[in-house]
């Protein structure tokens, strides 16, 4: 790794750094973050920060509850935002911009190229862009759930060189060094299998949604876009300065040689599946070159409702994936067609609305 060669990076930090106790905004551990970002700009890279933290900051405004209901911590995000960015900005002598997404911004074709253009609008005029999910008006169809991933997805959308996960431990271990005494600290990895998410535990700290997994997550999603991920410990100021000397403080995720084109990676990691079209067992025609030889007559089931343009998944019986892809026809359409005992009709059908999935969005998920 070298930092000298990054042009663009992704910050991700979460909710204990910004808000340790839950009793308010503290800008102790975010000093050294934000000092880091100062000097990356001042070197001429460009950096975006996808900052956790509003529910946490917000908490203390209202009674103490064990367990707040869904409602009530929308109200302590929608209270704990405007904490969060104040906090930031008193730390930087340069503007920053808010936007807050959620999933259903991200998983939507035109919006997501909208939050792109935003981010690259707001880079190229000097200001910081800080990005959070917008926890107080989302629902759990529409949420992303963590901002591990949130931030996989706005690297991705950002054409980072780097994301940069701040935790509260120095990286992943071969087991939970909370627990374990003999854990061992994985500098490098180069391939995240299964047993690289065996070694991913729960949370480790009470005030944030994700762990060591979704940090996994985030890092598969980046390193197939191109992009070298790095977890690091956040607590820790000497962190930084390890970064900026080009060393590994953490865990470094090296990215593919190979990175996946940028409206396949969107379609595989960002795009959110609205349903599903099972075919045969034995299919087997090669959809990326040949998508139109899905037809009515292949599929054997239809799950879920869904409309014309959204994301669905292709698989087989047996359950194998086969590639996630626009939908051409709504799931009414398709059950209606599929339900035609007559499969001349069908054929017709299909011939006059072309085919079945788009062959300008589409993932083939066997060859990922």
């Amino acid at each position: 790794m070298s930092t000298s060669h990054w042009k663009r990076i992704v910050v991700k930090v979460g909710s204990a750094l910004i808000a340790p106790h839950e009793q308010g905004c503290s800008s102790h551990y975010l000093l050294g973050i934000a000092q880091f970002i100062a000097t990356c700009r001042a070197q001429g890279c460009q950096v975006v920060l996808v900052s956790s933290g509003s529910v946490a900051a917000g908490k203390h405004r209202f009674s103490d509850i064990a367990e707040p209901s869904v409602s009530l911590k929308k109200a302590m995000a929608a209270a704990g935002q405007a904490d969060m960015m104040a906090t930031w900005d008193k730390l930087f002598d340069f503007a920053s911009a808010q936007l807050l997404v959620t999933h259903g911004d991200l998983r939507d074709r035109e919006r997501y190229v909208s939050i792109k253009d935003t981010i690259f609008t707001l880079l190229d005029h000097g200001l910081l862009p800080i990005i959070n999910e917008n926890d107080a008006v989302t629902t759990d169809k529409l949420r992303v759930g963590d901002n591990d991933n949130l931030s996989a997805m706005v690297a991705a959308a950002a054409d980072a060189d780097a994301l940069i996960i701040c935790s509260d431990v120095k990286g992943l271990y071969t087991k939970n060094p909370n627990l374990h005494d003999d854990a061992k600290l994985i500098k490098q990895v180069s391939d995240i299998n299964p047993d690289i998410y065996a070694m991913a535990g729960g949370a480790t700290s009470s005030v944030g949604t994700g762990g060591m997994r979704t940090k996994i997550q985030a890092a598969e999603k980046a390193i197939s876009h191109g992009i070298e991920t790095m977890i690091v410990d956040g607590f820790d100021a000497d962190t930084f300065n390890q970064l900026l000397k080009g060393q590994n403080p953490g865990t470094l995720f090296t990215p593919y040689d190979e990175p996946m084109q940028e409206h396949l990676h969107w379609m595989t990691h960002t795009s959110q599946v609205q349903g599903e079209l099972i075919v045969e067992n034995d299919f087997d025609s090669d959809l990326e070159e040949q998508n139109s030889q899905l037809t009515s007559d292949d599929v054997v089931a239809v799950k879920g409702n869904f409309s014309v343009g959204d994301t669905i998944l292709v698989r087989k019986g047996d359950g194998t994936r086969l590639a996630k892809a626009k939908s051409n026809y709504s799931s009414c359409l398709l059950h209606f067609i599929s339900d035609q005992e007559d499969q001349e009709f069908a054929n017709n059908a299909q011939q006059k609305t072309g085919p079945l999935i788009s062959d300008k969005n589409i993932a083939i998920l066997e060859k990922t």
